[in-house]
């Protein structure tokens, strides 16, 4: 991609969450470079098009592929839930922790856990 084509991050008062300490600085740090990556040298579409994918997979395929398939969900989604947690607020909090026991429960039902 010529380098005119990049996409700017996005505006924001600060990208890490002032104060962290320990497992949360750790990981946002480390997640500084797939983020910058997924916003910068990545066609917007990408991602929701692979998630979304996976997702349909997963309800699509009733066995263990199906539920392997939306492991990668699982994590993308629980990830950006962790990042962006202390700017949150309850219906926020609520919304995310819905979503992931959704998906966990879906992955559970493909495993036959139920």
């Amino acid at each position: 991609m010529a380098a005119n084509n990049k996409r700017p991050l996005p505006q924001g008062e600060q990208f890490f969450t002032p104060g962290a300490t320990g497992l949360r600085k750790a990981v946002e740090q480390r997640s500084a470079v797939p983020m910058t990556f997924l916003f910068t040298q990545v066609p917007r579409w990408v991602a929701p098009a692979v998630l979304v994918i996976l997702l349909l997979a997963g309800f699509a395929v009733a066995n263990p592929i199906g539920g392997l398939a939306v492991l990668p969900v699982i994590a993308f989604i629980g990830w950006l839930a962790y990042l962006s947690w202390p700017s949150l607020g309850a219906g926020g909090k609520l919304l995310r922790v819905a979503m992931l026991t959704f998906l966990v429960l879906l992955v559970a039902t493909r495993f036959g856990a139920f």
